[in-house]
């Protein structure tokens, strides 16, 4: 399998995602922005990453944030994880939130969230009157304990 990544041609100085480790299992995305972005407490703001993608049909890529920056700093992303589609072309951007209580600052080529490529299932739908039963049923928030 391969990852087609393209560098957008606005943002020529952005890096390509990279694996930290030889068993990481998510790629870091980075920061393709010119200035430093300052993120007020509960601000939000798309961030580009300055690459668009290929994904190989079967599989989605799994935008999710980076923990020690959550843990640290507060910063997270108002849709995690984000679902890339194997047939989305465009740029990908990640919605960053400072969920902290002082302003953060993201700057230019900072890792900011994490990929990860991960097989999709697609089954046949059927539709019924009736689901199987199981022990929880319809038990729903917090049925099976806090």
């Amino acid at each position: 399998m391969q990852l087609l990544i393209k560098r957008l041609k606005h943002y020529p100085a952005t890096e390509l995602p990279a694996y930290q480790t030889s068993e990481s299992a998510g790629l870091d995305l980075l920061a393709a922005i010119p200035d430093p972005l300052k993120l007020n407490p509960i601000e939000r703001a798309a961030v580009p990453t300055g690459i668009a993608l290929a994904i190989p049909f079967g599989f989605e890529g799994q935008v999710r944030p980076r923990s020690g920056l959550a843990l640290r700093l507060g910063l997270g992303m108002v849709n995690a994880p984000g679902t890339i589609d194997a047939d989305y072309r465009g740029e990908i951007k990640v919605i960053l939130i400072n969920l902290g209580s002082i302003p953060l600052v993201i700057m230019p080529g900072e890792r900011i969230a994490q990929l990860v490529i991960a097989p999709v299932a697609r089954p046949d739908m059927l539709e019924v009157s009736e689901l199987p039963q199981t022990v929880r049923d319809s038990g729903g928030f917090g049925s099976t304990g806090v």
